[in-house]
């Protein structure tokens, strides 16, 4: 076995519920189970949107997981293995739907927010069409995180409102402004989402420097790009 080197200075960190390490590891004695779950609260918290979930497709097209599960056995069994020991302890939920005219297996972190997502899939009052889908994205120390881990991480358990208006403002504001403006949130300890906003809203109208005097992000310094992209603020 070739030891670990260690982890570097600047390492990111994935959000795992605290009642994960009290209440459900100690049950798990199923190491294709374990794998599984760990991979999922991984994967999901790379992706961004409402609402968050991967796919057993995706799952069999990642080859670090499915070479850690490869090590213990077949692992396209091992997966299906640890998917249903998952669902079945509650820490996932699983969802079947047929999209495309194909049948789509997804699976969930068993949160308060992902049961009435779930809850609104199933009854079609939420759609799958136009929410944000992406495949989770290769984490280098290079990315900054995105907003949605940036108030898990800061702030607290997202629901379905505050996500919207998450993605909203992703789309609205430069990802430094957006990191920046938790940073000083957390450094007033002012953690929540309506502070955080009206520091965004705050620079959009009245400018941010990046550090250095005089010195502004591109759409500050046009002045037909900075009305592009916050126009809708100064008409409030």
């Amino acid at each position: 076995m070739k030891a670990f080197s260690g982890f570097p200075i600047k390492t990111r960190f994935t959000p795992i519920p605290n009642p994960f390490f009290s209440t459900v590891l100690p049950d798990i004695d199923n190491l294709a189970e374990l794998k599984v779950t760990l991979h999922i609260f991984w994967s999901v918290y790379q992706k961004r949107g409402y609402p968050r979930f991967v796919t057993r497709r995706e799952l069999l097209g990642n080859p670090v997981l499915m070479k850690g599960l490869g090590d213990d056995g077949a692992p396209e069994e091992l997966l299906q293995q640890g998917l249903e020991q998952a669902v079945k302890r509650g820490t996932l939920l699983h969802l079947t739907l047929k999209r495309d005219g194909a049948i789509d297996d997804l699976y969930f972190v068993n949160t308060e927010a992902d049961r009435r997502a779930v809850e609104k899939l199933e009854s079609g009052e939420l759609k799958l069409e136009g929410l944000v889908r992406s495949e989770p994205r290769e984490a280098t120390e290079e990315q900054r995180p995105n907003i949605f881990t940036l108030y898990e991480q800061n702030i607290g358990m997202l629901s379905p409102i505050i996500a919207e208006e998450l993605k909203e403002a992703e789309g609205t504001y430069p990802a430094s402004w957006i990191q920046d403006a938790f940073r000083e949130a957390v450094d007033l300890n002012k953690r929540n989402w309506r502070y955080i906003a009206r520091i965004l809203e705050r620079w959009a109208v009245e400018g941010k420097q990046d550090g250095k005097p005089g010195r502004h992000t591109e759409a500050e310094s046009d002045p037909e790009e900075y009305y592009r992209r916050y126009g809708h603020l100064l008409k409030k």
